[in-house]
């Protein structure tokens, strides 16, 4: 190797490392300028959020006093149980108080039982949190799979098999796919218990025991939804005429799909798990009575019909962090993976 071509080299691997660089600094300030929007976005949409979701007591009309001393209380007792709560001093230091003390995790006490309410949103959290993180992964497991089997194989038979599938699966509401599930496998083939929870610290093996059959029940609805987007924005992205570009020049079948098809047909799908995650928490009411679980979904059931106002005040907090949350944990993927989103496109 002569000395000129080892400079040409050494010159050329030095451009490609600059390049590389560039390309990473990029992609960071892209995804800090994601998180920077999301988090300017958040914080309004949380103070604001949380001011509708404290007036609800005044708007509900209900009292700690109706619960406890009953409809036939007399206006002093109601007047002072009332005091007892701090709810005889102006709305405005009342929500100063509570957004004070939610800044700090307290979500206040409950007006049922005089529990605290983080501690107990906390128990049923964990349950929900871990059916729903189940459902979501053989969600999008399945309906990756399902929706590129159809965009790979459009017009097909295949295809044709699995627009049926969704379709049927989108509309089968998840209390009667978890009645199937518990007479066919816990009843019928007694593979998994048909009720209850396991936590993870008694072992993964009952834990997982316990939440796949619920999770089944509510996966059905993401992988549905998932395959869906997929497959259009995939059949879409073949279309593009980089993607046809980048076949005519020979690249490989995987490479063109992994490198260009998917990254840029990927956008959809995401977005769509930005809502299912916390409405598989949160929307799971009828499946946890099914599957015997003390679940967020039922907590938040239980405490509306109570009228156990501070408790439905710390349930719709809750979700709204939830909620939040997980969109800007997928903004921040989408501004990572997809090339549209790197370009500030």
């Amino acid at each position: 190797m002569t000395s000129s071509t080892a400079v040409a080299r050494t010159g050329l691997d030095l451009r490609r490392h600059r390049l590389l660089v560039a390309r990473a600094r990029h992609a960071g300030a892209g995804i800090l300028v994601a998180l920077a929007r999301a988090v300017a976005i958040f914080v309004p949409v949380f103070v604001f959020a949380t001011f509708i979701t404290f007036a609800l007591r005044s708007l509900s009309g209900l009292s700690p006093a109706r619960i406890q001393l009953g409809e036939n209380a007399t206006p002093e007792a109601i007047a002072r149980v009332e005091s007892q709560w701090g709810l005889d001093r102006p709305f405005l230091v009342q929500y100063g108080h509570w957004f004070g003390a939610l800044l700090h995790g307290d979500l206040g006490t409950s007006w049922v039982n005089g529990a605290d309410i983080s501690t107990l949103i906390g128990l049923g959290l964990g349950v929900s949190l871990s059916v729903a993180t189940l459902a979501l992964v053989i969600g999008v497991t399945g309906g990756f799979a399902l929706g590129t089997l159809a965009a790979l194989r459009q017009g097909s038979w295949a295809d044709r098999a699995v627009t049926g599938f969704v379709t049927i699966a989108s509309v089968m509401p998840a209390f009667v796919v978890g009645i199937v599930l518990v007479t066919v496998f816990a009843v019928g083939l007694e593979w998994f218990p048909s009720a209850g929870y396991a936590p993870l610290r008694t072992g993964v093996g009952p834990w997982l025991a316990h939440i796949t059959l619920p999770a089944l029940a509510l996966s059905l609805d993401v992988v549905a939804d998932v395959a869906r987007q997929l497959r259009t924005s995939l059949v879409a992205a073949y279309r593009e005429n980089y993607v046809v570009g980048a076949i005519v020049r020979g690249l490989g079948r995987r490479r063109v799909f992994w490198r260009h098809a998917l990254r840029n047909a990927i956008g959809p799908p995401l977005a769509v798990l930005g809502l299912k995650f916390p409405a598989l928490v949160g929307a799971s009411v009828v499946t946890e009575w099914i599957f015997g679980l003390q679940g967020f979904g039922r907590f938040a059931n239980d405490s509306a019909q109570a009228g156990d106002v501070p408790a439905v005040q710390g349930v719709l907090v809750v979700s709204i962090v939830l909620v939040v949350t997980f969109n800007l944990l997928v903004n921040l993927v989408l501004a990572r993976v997809t090339p549209a989103s790197q370009r500030g496109v």
